[in-house]
């Protein structure tokens, strides 16, 4: 039984016309019968009596008439009810700037069409600075690359990222085709953020993995200035492909790593389930839909969506 299907009984009886109720509903009058039969058929009892001049509830139609009308205020009650009591507040939530390019403005689109009424604080930082941020309550959530996060927290795991060479297609000792292993990158001039960044620290595990010292010609911590260095051609980064999404990827080029262990998680952590507004409980929903819509999408470059 439908809501549908009782506005429309109701309609009929106040107006004891098929055809007249038809067109204030909208229908065609087949349409808005073959509905009441249905109708008439979940409850094995006849609610209509047709004849020439209209139609007419029986005496089961009368009774079930009351009942209708009752539901179906009940149930613009309870949409009114909804409507005038919006999900509002405030959440705060963290991203990298890496994912900050292709995740931060999606993210604020669909939280500002779902939740109009909440407030949201977007952090863009590096990944340890969220972590702390997370620990001192100044977050909700984040999203991070790290697995060692305390017990008590939420954690998600959300998508897996490839890492890419990028460099200026006028950089001499770039790698030429789509893929390249690590051990082939000793002799290429690096741009990377430096020591405190999480991905530096992934990247000096892989290269001893590789058995290679990396040649690391300059240290940049943002990324708007690291990727104006590498189109300049003082040489290349190594970086997940979003990193190209705020930037004209047309005059650079990006040459994924094909070691195996050479990648990222990214992780949606956030405070533990008790601990979060309702605001913040929405938001963490939205945030992992429209990462999934943009990795689906294929509007996030070398992603792959993770199991939970």
């Amino acid at each position: 039984m439908e809501l549908r299907q009782l506005r429309y009984f109701v309609k009929v009886c106040e107006l004891r016309s098929m055809g007249r109720a038809a067109i204030e509903l909208g229908v065609v009058t087949s349409a808005l019968s073959q509905q009441i039969s249905r109708l008439e058929g979940e409850l094995s009892t006849r609610l209509l009596q047709r004849n020439s001049t209209g139609v007419t509830p029986t005496d089961a139609g009368l009774a079930f008439l009351q009942q209708a009308q009752l539901t179906l205020r009940h149930a613009d009650d309870a949409v009114r009810a909804a409507q005038q009591a919006r999900l509002s507040g405030h959440v705060s939530v963290g991203l990298a700037p890496t994912t900050a390019t292709v995740l931060g403005v999606p993210l604020m689109r669909a939280m500002q069409e779902r939740y109009p009424e909440v407030r949201l604080h977007m952090v863009e930082a590096l990944s340890g600075h969220l972590t702390t941020m997370l620990q001192a309550r100044q977050l909700d959530l984040a999203v991070l690359f790290q697995t060692d996060t305390p017990r008590r927290w939420s954690v998600l795991p959300l998508l897996a990222e490839k890492l890419f060479v990028i460099a200026s297609p006028n950089l001499a000792q770039r790698p030429i085709g789509a893929k390249v292993r690590l051990s082939q990158l000793a002799e290429l001039p690096l741009i990377l953020p430096s020591g405190s960044h999480g991905l530096r620290a992934t990247l000096m595990a892989a290269f001893a993995r590789a058995r290679i010292t990396p040649r690391i010609v300059a240290e940049v911590d943002g990324l708007a200035l690291l990727m104006d260095a590498v189109r300049a051609g003082y040489g290349a980064t190594i970086q997940p492909g979003a990193a190209t999404t705020r930037h004209d990827s047309e005059d650079l080029h990006l040459t994924q790593i094909s070691d195996a262990h050479v990648g990222r998680h990214n992780l949606l952590v956030s405070l533990s389930d008790d601990e979060l507004s309702p605001a913040a409980l929405a938001a963490r929903v939205v945030l992992v839909d429209t990462a999934r819509a943009l990795v689906r999408e294929g509007r996030w470059t070398g992603a792959s969506l993770l199991d939970h």
